[in-house]
């Protein structure tokens, strides 16, 4: 191994670059994934006809099929439909597609974990289904579930690494172009990669201990 041809300048800017891109990618795919989440967990929740039945089977046939055949159908099966995206939309849409539907059952979960007392409490006071909802089950749902939404973010940031398939330059498709130069820098390449996602996952993971140490 060779860590003095491995940490050149130049292949430490590309690595960087593809570390930020994969921060870029997983920042706006959990954006959008905890957004949907939250409004599909929420709607099944609430139990309308229809409506929330039709998200639950979405949500079961998305939660049981592996990202990585996610990822090929948007890149590869969907242009074929005439249905396009960039290599960074392809990215982002597999990820909040798959996160989204992980999201929402996680909010569901929590949702239905208030106290049922608490609930019939406030409709008793005079509160309509949405009130009670948005002012008691929704806050005190949302910060129990704050852990485990953690714990998918980081899941999310680690599922970015799939993307080297589809070419997308992130970290590992940056790292995989670099250990092409020379065997003898694999190694060194390949612990830098996993040192700077263990630095990320691993504050992430000492924020949701931290929150769920709090609720205890």
């Amino acid at each position: 191994m060779d860590f003095g041809k491995a940490y050149t300048s130049d292949n430490l800017q590309f690595l960087m670059e593809g570390f930020l891109y994969t921060l870029k990618l997983a920042a706006v795919s959990i954006l959008l994934s905890f957004i949907f989440g939250v409004l599909i967990g929420t709607l099944r929740y609430a139990r309308i006809p229809v409506l929330s039945p039709a998200l639950g089977w979405l949500v079961e046939i998305i939660r049981n099929l592996p990202l990585l055949l996610i990822i090929f159908f948007i890149r590869f099966a969907l242009p074929e439909l005439g249905i396009r995206f960039s290599l960074f939309g392809s990215a982002v849409f597999a990820l909040t597609l798959f996160e989204t539907a992980m999201i929402a059952e996680v909010v569901r979960s929590g949702l239905r974990s208030v106290d049922k007392g608490l609930v019939e409490a406030a409709r008793s006071s005079g509160l309509s289904a949405f009130r009670t909802l948005r002012h008691i089950v929704l806050p005190i749902g949302l910060k129990r579930m704050v852990p485990p939404l953690v714990s998918q973010f980081i899941s999310l940031l680690k599922d970015t690494s799939l993307m080297v398939i589809i070419s997308l330059p992130e970290l590992t498709h940056n790292a995989n172009i670099v250990m092409g130069q020379h065997i003898e820098i694999v190694f060194p390449t390949l612990l830098l990669v996993a040192g700077l996602y263990f630095a990320v996952n691993y504050a992430l993971s000492l924020v949701a201990r931290r929150l769920e140490s709090r609720q205890s």
